[in-house]
């Protein structure tokens, strides 16, 4: 199956659920999303990295860096494997220089750790079928991309959206109203509710 690389654009706090992250990656060549909502440690742990903030004392994925270098193995690739029922699943590639060794892991953990070791983002183009969302030229143009921020809880009104009471056409209306404002975690929650009615 052929493997699509991804970056990360932005990391956001999440706007409907306190304490959550919106992780959003996009594809190297091409102008699909996929935000991913990631907790507020794995979001810290991913800001320090690409911050380059350097922790009084090591984080459980500092430690996994260690870990790996004095056992002489390192991290090739991280690949958001799969999704079941709208949860990510993720795999970190290792390899000791002869074997090559898939570990499981939640796709947040495996980003913080792969950030760690420089290492490339991966997903299938199923993956970014289901549930990547679409970024119109028009609005690529109109928006700067997403800056990352440093993962701090900010209290914010939590809003409720029940999108089973809107017509097709509006979840269209709102989804696309939602990806020009890059609310991506909204627009997540509008395109699983088009993806049940389809």
């Amino acid at each position: 199956m052929k493997k699509i690389k991804l970056e990360i654009l932005g990391l956001s706090s999440s706007q409907s659920q306190a304490g959550s992250f919106a992780l959003v990656l996009g594809e190297t060549e091409g102008n699909r999303r996929l935000p991913i909502i990631i907790g507020m440690f794995e979001a810290q742990a991913i800001a320090i990295e690409i911050e380059k903030i350097i922790p009084n004392r090591p984080m459980t994925h500092d430690l996994f860096k260690a870990f790996a270098n004095n056992f002489h193995f390192t991290v090739e690739e991280i690949i958001i494997s799969d999704l079941k029922e709208g949860v990510f699943f993720g795999k970190i590639i290792c390899s000791d220089g002869l074997k090559k060794t898939e570990v499981d892991a939640r796709p947040s953990d495996a980003i913080a750790i792969g950030l760690r070791f420089d290492s490339p983002i991966y997903t299938y183009e199923n993956i970014l079928a289901e549930a990547g969302i679409v970024l119109t030229d028009e609005a690529e143009e109109d928006k700067p991309e997403p800056k990352v921020e440093k993962a701090k809880v900010k209290k914010e009104p939590v809003r409720k959206d029940d999108f089973k009471n809107y017509t097709v056409d509006k979840l269209n209306e709102l989804l696309k109203e939602a990806i020009d404002k890059e609310d991506y975690e909204r627009a997540a929650k509008i395109r699983d509710e088009l993806s049940k009615r389809n």
